[in-house]
């Protein structure tokens, strides 16, 4: 599941007295804007060092401290982006965006109950933040708490209906449970939303496959590796279906496709294809 952070828009401001401190506010915020691009450009190194330029003319400068811990997370560094999410809350403590990616960094470590305690912060300060909502689900379900996954998925969708991957993660939710008709009325709306959504097409084949339904599975699948030729998932759920459906040249053709592109495929169900097929190897 794919959590979302919050990182924050070039800013212009003066709000010191005297002209000096104007001038440093200034080369802050100048720093912090050029950190902000070279982060848009995934350039994160170059985006932690301006963002510390920032940070040293101004040492209060709390969203630069949040969005400097948000390039450490996108380098995996998430103790140090954990360190400046802490820094961005002591100097203020309602910053709602702070506490939802520090929660991000924690969920990321697998400490999924400090996620969801931050999460609940977020919450808390900005109830209508369906963020903050939609990633206390994703750590609800890292966790295997169904329900309440289900339940912060609700909410995200209710504050923002057109939220496509709330919609895809409440189907799997339902999908864990059971209840595949649920999941894939979820996964309709979620490409409903956005046509171009692989995997919402790769979950909801997989739903159909868990009702039988192989044909309306490859279509999904089908329709995954149309919009990103490289899903080796995709590949090897093809080649699942294929295989109920007795289809076991294609079926081998998808698992091998899916191994080319390094997918780790079940040895029991290699096992039963090559009994089923007559392969040896």
């Amino acid at each position: 599941m794919t959590v979302i952070s919050i990182i924050f828009i070039p800013i212009l401001f003066c709000c010191a007295s005297t002209q000096e401190k104007q001038s440093e506010s200034r080369d802050a915020t100048a720093y912090y804007n050029q950190g902000r691009a070279y982060g848009q450009k995934g350039q994160y190194d170059q985006a932690i060092s301006d963002y510390s330029k920032a940070i040293e003319i101004d040492p209060k400068f709390a969203t630069a401290y949040n969005n400097r811990g948000y390039a450490y997370g996108q380098k995996g560094q998430y103790d140090q982006a954990i360190s400046d999410y802490n820094k961005a809350i002591e100097i203020n403590p309602k910053f709602a965006a702070a506490y939802n990616n520090r929660g991000n960094a924690y969920g990321k470590k697998g400490q999924h109950d400090q996620a969801i305690s931050d999460y609940g912060k977020a919450l808390e300060i900005n109830p209508r933040d369906a963020t903050a909502y939609y990633n206390r689900g994703c750590a609800y379900g890292q966790k295997g708490q169904h329900d309440q996954e289900i339940a912060d998925y609700n909410k995200a969708i209710e504050i923002y209906p057109k939220f496509a991957t709330a919609y895809n993660n409440r189907g799997y939710a339902y999908g864990e449970k059971g209840q595949y008709d649920l999941a894939i009325s979820d996964y309709n709306k979620a490409l409903e939303i956005d046509p171009r959504y692989a995997k919402a097409y790769n979950n909801r084949g997989y739903a159909y496959g868990k009702k039988g339904q192989y044909d309306l599975a490859i279509s999904d699948f089908n329709k995954a590796l149309e919009i990103n030729p490289r899903d080796a998932w995709a590949y090897n759920s093809r080649g699942v279906a294929y295989y109920f459906k007795r289809e076991y040249e294609k079926s081998w053709k998808d698992v091998e496709k899916a191994q080319s592109l390094a997918c780790q495929i079940n040895p029991k169900f290699l096992d039963e294809l090559r009994k089923a097929s007559g392969r040896k190897n």
